[in-house]
């Protein structure tokens, strides 16, 4: 189906949407951020850890580093050899110690030590992308700016019939064109915990979904 057909059908239904939201936000009413943390900077490195890899291995590897380098200023002094082994079971250690490293002396050099609120500043840190983002906006600032789109979310997404995109970029400009500002706050953590739970990337519990019946794949299918 073509992206424009997906695009016109929704955005000429705008109570089909909210339904189909309002039905996500009663199936997954304790839906949050799966990481652990208990400050910006920290959701920041638990973020960065995140890339390609799953929340909870994050979480088993955090509460040692966080114990013994709690803040902003540990991670600019700690040396990055100890940073590699500490994150290694997270993947891409190196590259991701690197660019803790950098984060934290950009976040203390340009931002006085302190984590920015705004999309535009977060994005220029290195190893935080839109998506890291958008989880600290939300998650750190509670200040939504747009959504979030993991692996996850691009796969309802795409599945629901919001976008055909595969950028999830892209994927984020669609949902934004037709979900509107006021779920951004809900359908961050609804869309990952049902793309978890229910329409997950190998067989789908279509059966369960709660949203089955406004599903274009779904419906397609059957």
């Amino acid at each position: 189906m073509k992206k424009n057909n997906i695009v016109k059908k929704y955005e000429k239904n705008d109570i089909e949407i909210e339904k189909i939201i309002k039905a996500l936000i009663k199936a997954y009413p304790d839906a949050k951020c799966s990481l652990d943390f208990k400050t910006p900077f920290q959701l920041m490195v638990a973020v960065v850890l995140s890339a390609q890899c799953t929340d909870e291995r994050v979480n088993k590897t955090t509460p040692s580093i966080f114990a013994k380098y709690p803040n902003l200023e540990d991670f600019v002094n700690i040396p990055i050899e100890e940073l590699e082994k500490l994150i290694h079971s997270c993947g891409f250690y190196k590259n991701k110690a690197k660019n803790l490293k950098l984060a934290s002396e950009k976040i203390m050099n340009d931002f006085n030590g302190i984590l920015p609120n705004n999309m535009k500043d977060l994005t220029s840190i290195p190893g935080v992308g839109r998506k890291s983002a958008n989880v600290i906006m939300l998650d750190a600032f509670n200040n939504p700016q747009g959504i979030a789109v993991d692996t996850h979310a691009k796969r309802l997404s795409n599945r629901i019939g919001f976008s055909n995109e595969e950028d999830p970029l892209k994927v984020e400009q669609d949902l934004l064109e037709i979900i509107p500002n006021k779920y951004y706050k809900d359908v961050n953590h609804i869309f990952v915990w049902h793309g978890r739970n229910i329409c997950t990337a190998q067989k789908p519990k279509c059966d369960i979904c709660p949203i089955s019946k406004w599903c274009m794949t779904f419906n397609t299918e059957i």
